[in-house]
Formats: structure tokens, sequence, C-alpha cells
């Protein structure tokens, strides 16, 4: 089991740990998709949490970098639905960082409403173009919505990664705090986020960020 849904007190903890490198694959979207709508339906805030060290590596390189090219794209799209769905997520959404957040990960974390890393020899951000890809549509409009203007072409043409202080500068991240606390800080933040009313929080945030889930979408389309 690499996805792990608990509820307490209102707040949904989301936890990926696939015992390596948190690599979304499909084995782990099937798992992950149902706790995102398990979470929806029951819970007031969610917390999407990595393993320690670890947050997400990205995609599963294994198929990205294969032959197979139609099994890639089925992969990048859903890997691009789950960025559109995590940035209109109609809850209260808190990143918790516990490491390294690469590529897709970086994304993931663009996505989140309030992002807690976790303090540490740990390296953020959207390297595609290091290992010879291009960041697809939806990694770009989260970027521009997210990253320090000043920043975005060291960060998205050029793929500087960042430290996680250097990440709260950059955009990735909101706060960073000892690797122990990272879970709990967000689930703190998470609970005084879910005293909000939650019907008017989904729809501000819809509203605020309409124009780029538009473009995200017609490029899943």
């Amino acid at each position: 089991m690499s996805v792990t849904l608990q509820i307490s007190d209102g707040v949904g903890l989301i936890t990926l740990d696939d015992g390596k490198a948190n690599a979304v694959s499909h084995a782990l979207l099937d798992e992950l998709e149902p706790a995102l709508d398990e979470a929806e339906a029951t819970a007031d805030a969610v917390v999407l949490a990595g393993r320690p060290g670890k947050f997400c590596a990205g995609f599963d390189l294994a198929v990205m970098q294969g032959d197979d090219r139609a099994e890639m794209s089925r992969l990048l799209n859903r890997g691009g639905r789950l960025a559109h769905r995590l940035y209109g997520y109609p809850r209260p959404l808190v990143a918790a960082a516990t490491g390294h957040a690469l590529a897709l990960g970086a994304i993931l974390l663009l996505a989140c409403d309030t992002r807690v890393g976790a303090r540490g020899a740990f390296k953020l951000g959207l390297n595609e173009t290091a290992i010879g890809m291009a960041l697809p549509v939806f990694g770009t409009e989260l970027a521009k919505a997210r990253l320090d203007p000043a920043l975005l072409t060291a960060s998205v043409i050029q793929a500087r990664l960042y430290d996680p202080e250097a990440a709260v500068a950059a955009g990735y991240l909101d706060v960073v705090t000892e690797p122990e606390r990272v879970v709990e800080e967000a689930t703190r933040i998470a609970s005084q986020l879910a005293m909000l009313s939650g019907p008017a929080y989904a729809a501000t945030k819809r509203t605020l960020r309409q124009d780029s889930l538009d473009v995200m979408a017609a490029s899943l389309a």
C-alpha cells in the first residue's frame, strides 16, 4: 500500500509512501485518486504528505523515458489531471513536504494551497529540462501562478533547484520547520483553515484560479 488516508478532527491526512522515492506511477495514482475522493467527501481540510526524506520524486522514469509512447502519454495526462484537481480542490489543501520534491513532486507543491517544508539537505524544483524533458503546460501554468516571476526563467527553463529555505523565496514553500514537525505543522494549519466557510473557500479558490485551471484543462483534453 503506497497511499494511506487517516481522518482526525475533520482533517484528512493522505500519506504517500512507496518505500522508495514516491515516484508517481499508475499504481500510486490508482490509490491516490480514491483517497482524494474520500477526503473530499468526509474531511474539512486535507494534508498531502510524503515519506521521511522524500515528498515526491516526480513521474516514474521507467515509463516516462521508456519506449512505449502511448503509456508515457497516458501517465503524463493522469499526472496532469492530478495537478489540475489539486489546484482546484474544494477543500483547504496543505502540503507536508517531508523531503525532496522534484519535477512532478514540485508541481504538486505548486498545486497545494499552503506548503510546509522540512529543513535539511533537500532539493526542490522543476528539473525537467535537466533530464531531457519539456515541462508540460500544466506545469508551466502552475509555475507562472505560484513562483516568483523574477525566478521563472531560472526555475522553469534552466531547471534550478532550491534548498528548503530558498524554496520559500522562490514560491515552492510557504514555511520551513524541523523534519519531525512537518506533518504536525501542516495538520495544525489545515485545522485552522478548516474553520473557514467550506463553500466560500471552494468558490473563492475556483474564481481566483479559474483562468489557469481552464488552460490546464484544455491542454489535457
